[in-house]
């Protein structure tokens, strides 16, 4: 069987070369963020520069010994935004190659019953048919990482001395993390073909033949069953999005929009015929015969528009989901610094700004760093030493539980966000150890609201930073008027001086400026190959169609009749899936904005409505283009005799 599987890719490479090409391009995207990640995981930096410590260990593991570093070269930014690249790569991978093999085959039910019809078992076409997908998956997983391989030291080269990692890095030894793309390449072929070569099997001759000819009018049990587990552990994620998430927001507006495309894809045959007739309401009204072809086309063929409209119902919800979300989070930051400063003047840097005549009160906290300890890690944290007489006056540190009036000697107080990810309460004692190498274990005095650039998550005492990094200066001071002076004229007569306002909104700036790269490196790769698996899904889609095409042509269609009728199919499809892709976005993006807002007042909406428009219009115009093309080729190279071939 196998001999007959690789005879029968031969014959049909052009039906293979989708699956292919999204194979390798899936594996090709694993494989450098592997080989990255391998790079950021053997890099060391230079010994001086980090510090060893012992973690506590639990009851299940031991003390583990753990270096950090302490300079610059810290790449773990780097570390955290590949492993998301990727997941989002991952999933895109897994979600796009299972449609296309599955389309491929599917294509191929006709072949499949003749088959049957003259002898084979059901074993055996699920034989060929997986070998066919083993055939394809090991040519396209090790195409895939060879070139992963070559583009590695340029992606290394890019990546290399910027705020995400500001060292020199050099690639790794790329066979664990190659053979893990090429693996997971061969897993999602077989996965995806599985399912098709069973269906396939277990049908008799006589059904067979007649597949071939008609979609089966209702999905499998087993796929209803899968679909609304899904559909309900998404409702679940749903749930979880709310104010006291805190740090967990994130993974959740990456995550929940994937489950619910798993879970509307497995159902799609059952939802896409009902939109797909709302959205042909307006269009048979103005088309007429085209748009009614097209309709029932649809319609008629739920499998394949489920498949056709999967790649573009993946990354539109995906990609607007974490648009949105970044948005949003950059709109909570802003408004919570506005809430929190309430000193009406900040001097950007140290300077000695407290014998300036008109000035009443300077907080200067001090930077601080340390490395905070848990059971199985360790990690380097940002801190602050305040004085709370002072800084409670120039920003709110209202306790949301505890007493910051408390911050003296060994203790601290824990942002909102951290104390809910970590798990900390008032009371709790935190072991860290300073960059001087001195262990202790603060006590967590009081809770308070985080805000981006005013109130980092850890807040020590003022005497603790200076004991412990005695030539720390402050990086910004908030600085407070006396009585009936005015904070435009005092801005003027201090060095580095800036209006609150001003700098609100250069904090802001930066949130959206950085938010704007992390989602380029997120969605970038995933974007690239979504747009690749659409036209490829596409293109497979109308190459089928030949004699379709030419049948038509064969009772009087006109070539121009047949574009319009394609057209109006794939601008269906297009809004079938960008329909069900808004709708996760919006339903993702209230929830992640009632969550990341609460307790805010006058937060600005910022809804990045180009960005959105322009997902939204480069998929359908994909999808348009992808279907066009290989019919316009098609009716040019064929006549209306060959419907008899």
């Amino acid at each position: 069987m196998f001999y007959l599987s690789r005879q029968t890719v031969s014959r049909h490479r052009s039906l293979y070369a989708g699956s292919f090409i999204a194979l390798a391009v899936g594996v090709f995207l694993l494989g450098l963020a592997a080989t990255a990640t391998a790079a950021t995981i053997a890099y060391r930096g230079p010994l001086a520069e980090s510090m060893t410590v012992t973690t506590l260990g639990s009851s299940d593991t031991a003390p583990q010994q753990v270096r950090i570093p302490l300079s610059d070269a810290d790449v773990s930014g780097l570390q955290v935004v590949l492993s998301m690249v990727g997941t989002i790569s991952g999933f895109i991978t897994i979600f796009v190659i299972a449609s296309t093999f599955a389309f491929a085959v599917a294509s191929r039910r006709q072949e499949i019953g003749l088959l049957r019809l003259i002898g084979a078992t059901p074993g055996q076409v699920r034989r060929m048919v997986l070998g066919e997908a083993f055939v394809v998956a090991l040519v396209a997983s090790l195409t895939g990482a060879v070139l992963a391989q070559l583009a590695t030291p340029l992606l290394l080269s890019k990546a290399s001395y910027t705020e995400l990692a500001p060292v020199k890095l050099e690639p790794a030894s790329p066979w664990v993390p190659l053979a893990i793309a090429v693996g997971a390449g061969l897993l999602v072929a077989m996965l995806g073909a599985r399912s098709a070569a069973r269906r396939a099997g277990r049908v008799g001759p006589i059904d067979a033949l007649r597949e071939a000819a008609l979609e089966p009018p209702r999905i499998g049990p087993v796929r209803v069953v899968f679909g609304l587990l899904f559909l309900a552990g998404s409702i679940t994620l749903l749930a979880l999005i709310r104010p006291s998430t805190g740090e967990g927001m994130v993974p959740l507006a990456m995550f929940t929009p994937m489950l619910l495309v798993i879970a509307l894809t497995l159902l799609s045959p059952l939802i896409v015929p009902w939109i797909a007739r709302l959205w042909a309401v307006p269009l048979t009204g103005w088309t007429h015969v085209s748009g009614l072809l097209a309709r029932s086309n649809v319609v008629a063929a739920p499998r394949r528009s489920a498949s056709l409209a999967a790649p573009i119902l993946a990354i539109s919800a995906i990609a607007g989901s974490m648009v949105l979300s970044l948005s949003f989070a950059a709109d909570s930051a802003e408004a919570s610094i506005r809430d929190t400063l309430r000193a009406p003047v900040v001097v950007t840097g140290p300077a000695d700004v407290g014998a300036v005549p008109g000035v009443a009160v300077v907080d200067a906290g001090l930077p601080i760093q340390f490395v905070r300890i848990g059971q199985d890690d360790a990690e380097l944290e940002d801190a602050e030493g305040i004085d709370p007489a002072i800084a409670a006056r120039t920003r709110d540190l209202t306790a949301l539980s505890g007493d910051v009036n408390r911050l003296t000697g060994d203790t601290v107080v824990i942002g909102k966000e951290r104390s809910g990810f970590e798990g900390y309460r008032v009371g709790d004692e935190i072991p860290v150890t300073f960059l001087d190498r001195t262990e202790v274990k603060l006590k967590v005095v009081a809770i308070v609201k985080d805000a981006f650039g005013v109130n980092p998550s850890f807040l020590v005492p003022l005497d603790l930073a200076r004991k412990h990094a005695p030539t720390a200066q402050p990086d910004r001071q908030f600085v407070l008027p006396a009585d009936g002076v005015d904070a435009t004229a005092l801005v003027s007569r201090l060095p580095n001086a800036v209006p609150a306002a001003e700098w609100e909104a250069e904090q802001a700036a930066g949130v959206r400026e950085g938010n704007r790269f992390g989602l380029i490196l997120l969605l970038g790769p995933a974007a690239l190959y979504s747009a690749i698996a659409i036209a490829n899904t596409l293109l497979m889609g109308s190459l089928q169609r030949r004699h379709e095409f030419i049948t038509s042509r064969l009772l009087g269609a006109t070539p121009a009749q047949i574009r319009r009728m394609v057209l109006w199919e794939a601008s269906l499809v297009g809004a079938v899936a960008l329909s069900l892709g808004t709708a996760i976005t919006v339903t993702v993006g209230i929830l992640l904005r009632h969550a990341m807002t609460d307790g805010l007042a006058d937060v600005p909406v910022t809804v990045p409505w180009g960005v959105l428009l322009g997902i939204g219009g480069v998929c359908l115009t994909l999808a348009v283009g992808s279907a066009l093309a290989p019919t316009t080729y098609i009716l040019r190279r064929s006549q209306p005799s060959a419907a008899v071939d």
